[in-house]
């Protein structure tokens, strides 16, 4: 199973590699980092990662996995991220968004009467690329997997995991990695968490909401 994992600058670092620590783990997976260039690519919070390929020399995979972030903004409307996703994710048996992740599919096309679903303060904008959003933490449509927050990119690994290998692998991975997450809060998502706690995360976000909203109304432009 040929597995290539997209890095744009901005990205968040454990989009990617909580779902790639599961993925790494499955018999005969395979997994290249697929940037720009081969230089070092800077995420989020300041950790950069190598990458193995570029936009121009990575081959045909089997699952492409995009991660999301701040900088998923940028690569919705940059014609080379966007145009090398689609090519990936057409001749890809599998595809694997992880929170805003789902936004660089969508610019993509690849979404188009899919049910998928994102980071929950983005999840509205999917219907702008012809995708149906859906308030699942993990959400499966046929061959496409898009998990909702930073942390789902864990579960919907091993969830892409036992489709691919079976419920036993994904078993023994979860099991490997130690697995059983118990939150020291209750809440993490709006409908848990206290409500002063959601309106001052409304309140915090609120600028990046309306960046990301210009962003996708820019890259849905293109589609058309």
């Amino acid at each position: 199973m040929k597995v290539n994992i997209v890095l744009f600058e901005g990205l968040t670092q454990l989009d990617m590699t909580g779902p790639y620590e599961v993925l790494a783990n499955a018999p005969g997976f395979t997994v290249d980092f697929v940037a720009k260039t081969m230089e070092p690519v800077r995420c989020d919070r300041g950790l950069r990662f190598v990458p193995t390929q570029t936009i121009d020399s990575a081959q045909p995979c089997d699952l492409l996995v995009v991660p999301g972030g701040p900088g998923t903004d940028d690569a919705i409307v940059d014609p080379a991220w966007v145009d090398f996703t689609r090519r990936q994710g057409q001749g890809a048996k599998y595809l694997f968004g992880i929170c805003t992740g789902s936004l660089l599919l969508g610019a993509a096309g690849l979404l188009r009467g899919k049910r998928a679903s994102s980071h929950w303060r983005a999840r509205e904008l999917l219907a702008r690329f012809g995708a149906t959003p859906s308030d699942e933490r993990l959400c499966v449509d046929g061959n496409v997997f898009t998990a909702g927050g930073v942390t789902s990119g864990i579960d919907m690994g091993l969830k892409v995991v036992a489709s691919l290998c079976g419920e036993d692998v994904a078993k023994l991975i979860q099991l490997q990695i130690e697995y059983d997450p118990k939150p020291p809060f209750p809440g993490g998502t709006p409908k848990t968490s206290e409500p002063a706690i959601v309106e001052r995360y409304l309140a915090m976000s609120q600028a990046r909401f309306e960046r990301r909203s210009a962003a996708v109304d820019r890259a849905a432009a293109a589609m058309r």
